[in-house]
């Protein structure tokens, strides 16, 4: 991105009586917020594949299945949601998850309700207009009260304090910039003692493709440029919970390993699925045709399955927290123990 004249230039000089003038810069009130993605930039590619619907439904298969597990972790749930957000709902994965028969993956309950039954009604929000309405005609929006929202960005949550009684977030916290931010604006919408369950992608997502295409860059042009977004670790997402004031935490991570005919066809669907690079500070332009060939052929060599196909992972990061409540399950005070954990091990 080229940067603004006005940023580099000098900050001008303000009179601040009694103390006179100041010729110095000091930071703006409120924390620092650091821009690793081009929300615009991504907005775009959204609107872009919401143009072609054919082509974006059959890519969307990677955010139908982790809607699906996602949806599932309500099963555990006893409880009924009046209201719930779909924070970045893409064109209403979650929606179609939840009306799905017979969801309760249990050998044991061969028949059980849709997970729609425990929901009245179900707000998708979403910055792409084009993508949030692509479906709207389809069958799956019979059989749930869907009410679809079109917000000017994700990394704004604009809803009243304590307006939900559950939040959900299907592959989409992963392109957000402040997420620690989001999550407390997440926590703020939640009424008390009522939950977030979230999947985002993090950790070693794709880093078949990201290996191949830094050693063909090395190779082919004695340097690297980002091609891969930089995400969240399994390790961090719970201090960030926990950060946002999210309470009885659940982590949790699952890999989804899909496999495709070559590089090429990795790439085409990564760009179906709205999930193509949008980094900011990332080298405009395609890809030079000899970088991707030694790409495809170094992916072979290191990662390449015995019958020709390539691999590509996604580790999905599933999180639960709860919104604080006077009658949640809380620890005891440090020090209100009566019995002394070393005398229960020197009797053992």
């Amino acid at each position: 991105m080229r940067p603004s004249l006005r940023a580099l230039s000098r900050p001008a000089i303000a009179c601040l009586p009694p103390t006179g003038c100041r010729s110095y810069a000091i930071q703006a009130p409120g924390a620092p917020r650091f821009q690793v993605f081009n929300r615009r930039a991504k907005w775009l590619q959204k609107e872009r594949i919401a143009a072609n619907p054919e082509e974006s439904r059959q890519a969307d298969y990677l955010k139908d299945e982790v809607a699906v597990r996602l949806s599932e972790r309500l099963l555990d749930i006893n409880r009924h949601f009046p209201r719930v957000l779909d924070l970045g709902a893409n064109s209403c994965n979650i929606a179609r998850a939840l009306v799905r028969e017979n969801p309760d993956p249990d050998p044991a309950m061969p028949v059980s309700p849709p997970l729609s039954t425990q929901i009245t009604e179900l707000v998708a929000a979403e910055s792409s207009k084009s993508l949030l309405y692509r479906d709207v005609d389809e069958d799956f929006n019979k059989h749930l009260n869907i009410t679809r929202q079109v917000i000017d960005d994700e990394e704004s949550v604009p809803f009243a304090p304590n307006s939900f009684d559950l939040v959900m977030s299907s592959l989409s916290l992963h392109w957000i910039n402040d997420l620690p931010g989001v999550l407390s604006q997440i926590n703020n919408v939640l009424k008390p003692d009522c939950p977030f369950i979230g999947a985002m992608l993090g950790g070693d997502t794709l880093f078949e493709l990201r290996t191949s295409l830094q050693l063909a860059e090395q190779e082919r042009r004695g340097g690297m440029s980002p091609h891969v977004s930089p995400l969240a670790d399994v390790r961090d997402v719970g201090g960030l919970l926990q950060k946002a004031g999210f309470k009885m935490l659940t982590v949790d991570v699952d890999d989804i390993i899909v496999d495709y005919p070559d590089m090429f066809a990795l790439m085409q669907d990564l760009q179906a699925m709205g999930e193509g690079n949008a980094v900011i500070g990332r080298e405009m332009g395609a890809i030079q045709r000899d970088t991707l060939l030694a790409g495809d052929a170094i992916y072979r060599e290191l990662h390449g399955n015995p019958d020709g196909t390539i691999p590509a992972t996604f580790r999905i990061i599933y999180m639960i927290g709860w919104h604080e409540g006077e009658n949640q399950p809380k620890p005891l005070a440090r020090g209100s123990g009566e019995v002394n954990l070393k005398d229960i091990l020197e009797q053992k």
